[in-house]
């Protein structure tokens, strides 16, 4: 076994982290760095990080769930879909996420033909066994676009997809540029996209914004040693690109899987969940692959999202505030009964907050 891996959880090199965060603290004001990873979270969470840095020192959660960044307007497009007689084929998370009215598990039990998948291969398994369309709802980063990609390439038939895949630099670049109410000082960069994206993407925001940006892993260790290095870049007046997570993420990322994704999509300017439309926030299918677009070839009214004013999940995916601060978290909001869909996924922040509140 790799000896980097087999000490990265060394109970002396996390003392020794906590001990050069406290140092660093010394010599800065207050700092506020942003992740933009659900598994990120996980850990921050789960191992309690955030109760052991120093109170000059606050790492919040972003948007960092494909589940939770979707608009209601998209989900409410699916429903719509479904509604119509479509086969609507998607991720587990996404059949719970509440749209305007209901969810598309609501939907499945009052007759409408909703397939749970394991991903796209299993949609297109499925369309080429039925005469009736099906729409698959293809959501998530550059992690789970090139799948989407490779599986247009094969030239599936009776099949579209509703395309919401979204690219993280750019969210991460608006955010910097004044996207939320905080002073961001730092990211620590997604270590499951940079696999594929690897770390050219991040050099444009960090050098336009002055702001240290660090792919990490997502053992303990590498939380506290990527918070580290951002704070180290702050004392010494830096702002610089740096890759904790070696042992995963290369500089040129995933080179084949990038070339699968350019191929089929280019970049395309797309609203978040929680945001205004982001320039290059998302993926459009090109030209040649259109023909799998649902919006190329169904209807599609537009449709107004009406969103429950009471759930502040717009406010968490900016990293403006934290579940706690909702009066709906673990009352009427739980997994069982998500009002918003960061309760939905597991990737979401206030789904992971509920996981380990009962250990704090």
């Amino acid at each position: 076994m790799d000896a980097k891996i087999m000490n990265i959880n060394n109970k002396e090199l996390i003392k020794k982290s906590i001990q050069t965060i406290q140092k660093l603290s010394e010599k800065l004001d207050e700092v506020k760095i942003m992740h933009v990873c659900g598994s990120h979270e996980h850990t921050i969470c789960k191992y309690g990080i955030r109760d052991v840095l120093p109170d000059n020192i606050t790492v919040v959660p972003g948007p960092g769930c494909p589940v939770c960044v979707t608009t209601q307007k998209e989900i409410d497009k699916a429903m719509y879909l479904a509604e119509q007689g479509y086969t609507i084929a998607t991720l587990g998370d996404m059949y719970r996420v509440p749209g305007s009215k209901k969810s598309l598990m609501q939907l499945q039990s009052e007759g409408a033909d909703v397939k749970i998948v394991y991903g796209i291969g299993d949609a297109v398994k499925l369309a080429k066994k039925q005469d009736e369309k099906v729409v698959f709802v293809a959501i998530g980063f550059e992690t789970t676009a090139p799948t989407t990609a490779a599986e247009l390439l094969n030239k599936p038939e009776n099949f579209y997809i509703l395309n919401s895949h979204r690219q993280t630099p750019p969210v991460m670049g608006f955010l910097l540029g004044g996207g939320t109410s905080l002073n961001l000082d730092g990211f620590i960069c997604p270590g499951h996209v940079s696999t594929i994206t690897g770390l050219k993407p991040y050099y444009d925001p960090c050098k336009t914004y002055h702001a240290p940006m660090v792919v990490a892993g997502f053992e303990p260790i590498d939380v506290m040693a990527s918070i580290v290095m951002i704070l180290k870049q702050l004392v010494n007046g830096e702002a610089k690109v740096e890759n904790e997570y070696t042992r995963g993420v290369r500089e040129e990322g995933n080179v084949i899987a990038q070339k699968i994704m350019n191929k089929v999509f280019e970049p395309a300017d797309v609203a978040w969940r929680g945001f205004p439309v982001i320039k290059d926030g998302g993926m459009k299918l090109r030209e040649e692959f259109k023909k799998y677009d649902v919006h190329e070839n169904i209807d599609v009214p537009d449709i107004k999202e009406t969103i429950n004013k009471a759930c502040i999940c717009s406010e968490i995916l900016r990293g403006e505030k934290l579940p706690h601060d909702c009066k709906l978290f673990g009352k009427t909001c739980d997994p069982m009964n998500p009002v918003g869909s960061c309760m939905v996924s597991d990737e979401g922040t206030c789904r992971i907050f509920y996981k380990y509140s009962k250990f704090r």
